[in-house]
């Protein structure tokens, strides 16, 4: 297996940038690619650990300051750190707002937020403020006026945000984006996706109970359950769209020819965390008190100007397998992520689905075909490793992301505007337009295009 080292070392960095992203815009005129881009962390819990772990495999970047209140976090970063001979980086996390000082660092190019959901869109425009380039996990924002927050800030700044959205990188999606731009579907009619994922063990967690038993969130959780479980008692909306709606996005060109136009949201009854809670804790546990205000399954219908339609599903709190649940439609045929299946009329058996695999194979995506080797081990399929070189290579160039601030906006918006719809009775919610009438000249990317 050859080494991520390795291939940053053969590589051209800026043939690595083109090959993802075809309108390379610099901003401030500044151009780093001949230096070590110097990253800094704000949350390094597993996430943001292994964002670290990716960092560091790379001879083109080196991270210069790292930050987490949990001191065991810190910790286990600057073992990471030490194993990889980076140098020690300066630590920050004495108190919330210590994030603040990291990003005072001249020493620091490019930051990477990892931290609780409500925290994403103040680290990024206080980043951005600060002149760093920016990735943030997703989603990016919870309300709408963190949406326009986002935008006006890279806008005013002129300081870069990439939304981290990996799923936009998983092989499977590239392959099925080449389809799309190759016309194997025809027009684009209809899309399906979302984020299907039993998340009860994670949602209710102590960290001594054996995973999969545990009922205690918040103060008396550990990891995600200290702050995730909380939206589910508070909100009733879809707070999680972006692994489902970024990949289909980038099919459909928003923001770039095409954006989305409205909404509506329904919301089903909420009983699987309480269920959970009951069965693992009893009926007299403190937590089978609580009620939990979103709904287990959230379906929201987006419409598109250019006439698509997608619905996307939220479903964490009831037992199921994962899925993501890709549906890709158009008028020549469809494939469907669930059942590994496919039908493209006048290639296909007439009525009979195709096993997707060969598919996938045929257009798998070029940049898979070279580097899929490299991303071995980096998470999430080897995903992971392509989102991360994207950010790095773009950021080194300071050029316009391949997911900006105006996909971060827009995907995000899907939360706060779903959250109204399904309050109102599912009364359709318009989309903001984020770009202020850009969409209509911007180009979608050339994800194809591959400059070797």
């Amino acid at each position: 297996m050859k080494s991520r080292r390795t291939f940053i070392k053969k590589t051209s960095v800026a043939a690595s940038a083109v090959s993802i992203l075809p309108n390379l815009i610099l901003a401030n005129g500044q151009d780093k690619t001949d230096e070590k881009l110097k990253v800094g962390l704000i949350g390094v819990g597993l996430r943001g650990t292994n964002h670290l772990n990716n960092l560091l495999k790379r001879d083109d970047v080196l991270i210069t300051a790292i930050c987490d209140i949990d001191p065991k976090r810190i910790e286990i970063a600057l073992k990471h750190c030490a194993e990889a001979n980076n140098p020690k980086p300066v630590v920050f996390g004495d108190h919330k707002l210590h994030y603040l000082d990291l990003l005072d660092l001249k020493e620091v190019d490019a930051i990477i937020i990892a931290t609780p959901w409500l925290w994403h869109t103040r680290m990024s425009v206080d980043s951005m403020k600060a002149g760093k380039y920016t990735g943030v996990e997703v989603s990016a924002s919870n309300t709408m006026e963190e949406c326009w927050d986002l935008v006006n800030t890279h806008e005013a700044t002129g300081s870069h945000l990439m939304i981290l959205e990996n799923v936009n990188y998983r092989r499977d999606v590239m392959a099925v984006l080449n389809m799309v731009r190759q016309n194997v579907f025809g027009e684009l009619v209809h899309f399906r996706c979302g984020y299907q994922h039993d998340l009860r063990g994670v949602k209710l967690n102590d960290g001594i109970t054996p995973y999969g038993k545990g009922v205690e969130f918040g103060e008396k959780g550990i990891s995600e359950s200290k702050w995730r479980t909380q939206h589910s008692v508070l909100r009733n909306a879809d707070v999680y769209p972006t692994h489902g709606v970024g990949p289909i996005a980038a099919m459909c060109d928003i923001n770039r020819g095409n954006r989305f136009s409205s909404l509506t949201s329904s919301a089903s009854k909420s009983i699987g965390l309480h269920n959970y809670i009951v069965e693992n804790g009893g009926t007299n546990h403190p937590n089978a008190k609580v009620n939990f205000k979103q709904g287990d399954v959230i379906t929201t219908t987006v419409e598109t100007t250019n006439g698509e339609t997608i619905i996307i599903t939220h479903d964490v709190n009831l037992p199921r397998p994962y899925s993501l649940g890709f549906r890709v439609q158009g008028a020549n045929g469809l494939w469907e992520v669930d059942g590994n299946r496919i039908y493209i009329e006048g290639k296909s058996e007439p009525h009979r689905w195709d096993n997707a695999d060969e598919w996938l194979k045929k257009y798998d995506h070029p940049l898979w075909q070279k580097y899929g080797e490299y991303a071995t081990g980096a998470g999430h399929g080897g995903m992971d490793f392509f989102v991360i070189n994207a950010f790095v290579e773009s950021a080194k160039q300071n050029i316009t992301p391949p997911l900006d601030a105006y996909d971060a906006a827009a995907w995000s918006a899907i939360t706060p505007l779903s959250e109204v719809s399904i309050e109102n009775n599912g009364e359709p919610q318009d989309f903001p337009d984020f770009t202020r009438g850009m969409w209509i000249n911007r180009k979608p990317y050339n994800w194809i295009k591959d400059t070797y």
